[in-house]
């Protein structure tokens, strides 16, 4: 576990602000690109395959910062839906390695898709300076995120 930095006190409302924002902002976007479909968790984890193959419940796990035993169950959901598959791991006979279903990868493309136009029309609806702006800050969200 990671030491706990002091806190910046002239940085708390930022930082609240910022925690706020970006969980309504996924929130809003998950609810734009699959209304009533997948938790969190089970759009993150076919997510994570789609960018990249054959991973295992532990390397899943490890990737989403969870236990292996909330993992396997989100598989076993996710089998159960038709939207991932496993197959035995090359090497080690205890493991397995997912990839997504055919039906996985349209659930996925359908939703980024939704979301991605969601996102574009929002963005477009901003003034030009706030545009502007927002584009701007992107680098240092990430930044933000990736720390």
């Amino acid at each position: 576990m990671r030491d706990m930095p002091d806190p910046v006190p002239e940085l708390e409302p930022a930082a609240a602000e910022l925690m706020l924002a970006v969980g309504q902002l996924s929130r809003r976007i998950r609810s734009e690109s699959a209304p009533h479909a997948l938790s969190l968790s089970q759009a993150s984890v076919l997510a994570r395959l789609e960018r990249k193959t054959g991973l295992s419940t532990a390397d899943l796990a490890r990737a989403e910062a969870m236990k292996p035993q909330s993992m396997g169950k989100i598989l076993v959901d996710l089998e159960r839906a038709g939207l991932v598959e496993r197959h035995p791991h090359p090497s080690d006979r205890r493991q397995f390695l997912y990839r997504l279903t055919r039906r996985g990868t349209q659930m996925r493309q359908r939703g980024s898709a939704l979301s991605r136009s969601w996102m574009i029309d929002a963005i477009a609806r901003l003034d030009v300076c706030d545009r502007k702006r927002l584009i701007e800050s992107l680098p240092v969200i990430r930044l933000v995120a990736e720390s």
